[in-house]
């Protein structure tokens, strides 16, 4: 696949927790910022990260006793969660040399700029990494759903879905060992597999309907974001 001129990276609330069980491991962050760093820096490439906040909060899992918290109220929760890990992060790529800015699906003024789909696009142009918190900003959406329609907006050539596994396997790698690795498939092959769960299926369905390529890749091994956006086959390919 040829190097992309532009990517939506997303980041999941547990890999943010890193070997911790809750909250924010800075030194996941610095590894991190450093390596995005040196991406922008040496590739050229624009920067769109998507943040999740299960390492604070999931929503879903919230409102489970329908008694106690009702599932909008619990999503809009989760939302501020993806806002604090994006401040997180925006902060320590500051630290490295690198400019960034945190737009967000809900208005909290003080501590971030709405998203502005023009604005994030300049910010891009001129060299800064884009985080976007918040979700959709709507309740029942998963922010697997927001990276795919964010990367639509903003003319992303990818996504690119951050894991625990280097790719997609026909079973549970973890808990099957002859689970074979697969490098590439569609969009409709994922949706259809029951074992693959890469995805929601409202994500995987809307980057279907807009032919929009997603990959699937291993986060903690270092360089792959570099490998990636240098056109380098890495993980699966999904489209």
């Amino acid at each position: 696949m040829p190097s992309p001129h532009r990517i939506l990276l997303k980041l999941s609330g547990e890999q943010f927790a890193g070997k911790n069980a809750f909250g924010i491991d800075t030194d996941f962050l610095l590894d991190l910022a450093r390596e995005l760093h040196e991406v922008v820096t040496e590739t050229k490439v624009q920067i769109v990260i998507v943040v999740g906040g299960g390492n604070f909060l999931r929503g879903a899992a919230l409102s489970k006793n329908e008694a106690t918290i009702e599932r909008a109220t619990a999503d809009y929760m989760g939302m501020l969660a993806t806002v604090m890990n994006g401040m997180a992060l925006v902060d320590i790529l500051e630290h490295f040399g690198q400019p960034a800015r945190l737009q967000t699906r809900i208005r909290i003024d003080s501590v971030a700029e709405p998203f502005i789909r023009r604005r994030a696009i300049r910010h891009l142009e001129k060299g800064r990494i884009v985080v976007i918190g918040g979700g959709t900003g709507n309740p029942y959406v998963t922010t697997d759903t927001a990276a795919v329609s964010t990367a639509l907006e903003l003319g992303c050539d990818i996504v690119l879905k951050a894991t625990k596994v280097d790719g997609v396997y026909s079973q549970d790698p973890n808990k099957h060992s002859d689970a074979v690795k697969i490098t590439q498939m569609s969009h409709l092959d994922v949706i259809k597999d029951e074992n693959i769960s890469v995805m929601d299926n409202a994500a995987i369905s809307l980057a279907m309907d807009n032919k929009l390529p997603l990959r699937i890749f291993e986060l903690l091994t270092k360089g792959n974001i570099k490998r990636i956006a240098n056109g380098e086959e890495v993980g699966t390919l999904v489209k």
